[in-house]
């Protein structure tokens, strides 16, 4: 429990009171970044930003006032309502394709190859932006595109966070009729067991692969990407032909992937 005379401040400073200029900015924003992780008193902000007491009240008391801030009782310092209303129009104002562009552009050019960007909608996963590649033939995915989550790589990357019930049921809505398909030669070898087994592994190792399994001689290699509320939001994926996606290839992709799946989720807070 923090002493109840740093948690509960006094009256909010008047905004005329507060120190002005780009050096008040930066403490400003460090006030509410020491907040964020963690610090609740006035002591504990002042040592994170390495102010005085009464600089740290004047500051935290301004950013109370303009809700960046909020003083629970028996708590302390918390993040505020106005923080939540700007990383929602954050969000909105810059929509996940446009924001992922650079990233997928990045993964082409590394590789030469097909690279997806997709959510979950229902059952199936939909293709919001493509990057033909340049090895092999073109693939038969498009922008706007369905495809069934349990057979595709990036919606394999979509369903890590998922329990293995919902992984059950849509291996089962996604078996061909008879469960045999002689286009998927590859598909039809799989069990439950063994789908369940991979699914272990890639919530592990936090990425999927597509080994054919939609597609005769397609593979993928996936990762998810991730909101601030730590939640997987889309996925991205690299695809080519099997002469141009071995298994050794694929392996030395998964941390390239995950690295700039990483690095899109922290544009979008993750």
């Amino acid at each position: 429990m923090h002493d109840s005379s740093d948690t509960t401040p006094t009256p909010p400073a008047s905004k005329d009171a507060a120190p002005t200029g780009t050096q008040t900015l930066l403490r400003g924003l460090g006030v509410v970044q020491a907040v964020a992780r963690g610090a609740r008193d006035l002591k504990e902000i002042a040592q994170s930003i390495g102010t005085t007491r009464s600089t740290t009240h004047r500051l935290a008391s301004c950013l109370v006032e303009e809700r960046y801030l909020r003083v629970l009782p028996q708590v302390g310092y918390v993040l505020g309502p106005k923080l939540i209303e700007l990383g929602f129009q954050a969000r909105e104002e810059l929509p996940l394709p446009m924001l992922a562009r650079p990233f997928l552009d990045e993964l082409s050019a590394l590789t030469g190859d097909t690279v997806h960007l997709a959510i979950r909608e229902g059952d199936d996963v939909l293709y919001l932006h493509k990057n033909p590649g340049r090895n092999g033939p073109e693939m038969r995915s498009r922008v706007g595109h369905r495809m069934p989550l349990a057979r595709t790589g990036i919606g394999k990357a979509l369903l890590l966070d998922s329990p293995e019930s919902e992984w059950r049921r849509l291996f089962e809505i996604s078996v061909p009729e008879g469960g045999r398909n002689p286009l998927w030669p590859a598909y039809q070898e799989q069990t439950w067991e063994q789908v369940c087994a991979r699914m272990h592994d890639y919530v592990e190792g936090g990425y999927a692969f597509d080994l054919e399994d939609n597609e005769p001689s397609i593979r993928c290699v996936a990762a998810p990407i991730r909101d601030a509320s730590k939640h997987i939001v889309a996925g991205i994926s690299v695809a080519g032909t099997v002469p141009y996606m071995p298994l050794e290839k694929m392996t030395e992709l998964v941390p390239v992937i995950k690295d700039v799946a990483a690095r899109l989720s922290a544009e979008l807070g993750g």
